[in-house]
């Protein structure tokens, strides 16, 4: 595949030009993303109250958590440590200051980082909202430790992957490694759900419905961010309306 002269070739140059980077392209459809997230975010909120009462998915719950021993469980517990809240702060924080330093520009770093926060913290809400409790790790063959008492609904660890998966795939939109990272980011996203599900930290429809939260909400976060809110802040706007403002 050949990539127009345009296009940025590299991460580097990507970063470097805001106007051509994918993370800037301002979307066709703005308010149908938009209203899709809302729709979205009222499905799975009404799901998460439904699957609370009615535990579906309990017997897949157990047969999954049933592959947690040996040398593979301790992989799994180890890939659902790295990405806890305070790791996945630090994995985003420093991918933000790589964007400012090496591409040199705050912009991209701000649009990133907000695409993959804001989408990522309100679950948290919902999860607080719904309350649903984990699997009973009395009912699991191999019970992780300690024992989470925090609520199951939406899986916050699957959330952030997919937004983070998501952020980047824009940034790299329109240059030679979209494709390689769809790949990579598609790879990241099975391997922390499965390890998810096979801890039995969270019902199998709770990494389903939290994959489903990022992929309706992230699109409308960078609508309303990137396209309508950055351009009214004077440092955040584009270079070109920053030049007309000086005038």
């Amino acid at each position: 595949m050949t990539v127009p002269d345009h296009l940025p070739s590299t991460p580097r140059r990507a970063l470097q030009e805001e106007n051509e980077n994918g993370i800037f392209r301002r979307s066709d459809y703005p308010l149908t993303l938009i209203l899709v997230a809302v729709v979205a975010i009222l499905l799975i909120t009404g799901l998460g109250f439904l699957l609370k009462s009615h535990p579906v998915d309990l017997p897949l719950a157990k047969a999954m958590n049933s592959l947690h021993s040996g040398a593979f469980g301790s992989l799994t517990s180890a890939i659902y440590h790295i990405i806890s809240p305070v790791p996945a702060i630090i994995i985003t924080a420093v991918i933000c200051a790589l964007i400012w330093l090496v591409g040199k520009s705050l912009r991209t770093a701000i649009a990133f980082g907000g695409l993959v926060a804001v989408t990522w913290l309100p679950s948290a809400v919902v999860k607080l909202l719904v309350h649903r409790p984990r699997p009973d790790a009395a009912l699991m063959p191999h019970a992780f430790s300690p024992v989470q008492t925090d609520a199951s609904f939406p899986s916050g660890h699957t959330v952030f992957i997919v937004a983070f998966v998501i952020a980047v795939a824009y940034l790299l939109r329109g240059t030679r490694w979209q494709r390689p990272w769809k790949v990579i980011g598609t790879v990241l996203v099975i391997v922390v759900a499965l390890a998810i599900m096979i801890d039995a930290m969270h019902f199998p429809t709770d990494v389903l419905a939290s994959v489903a939260w990022s992929l309706a909400v992230a699109p409308a976060v960078r609508v309303v961010g990137v396209d309508l809110l950055m351009p009214r802040i004077p440092f955040l706007a584009p270079a070109s309306e920053r030049r007309e403002i000086a005038r």
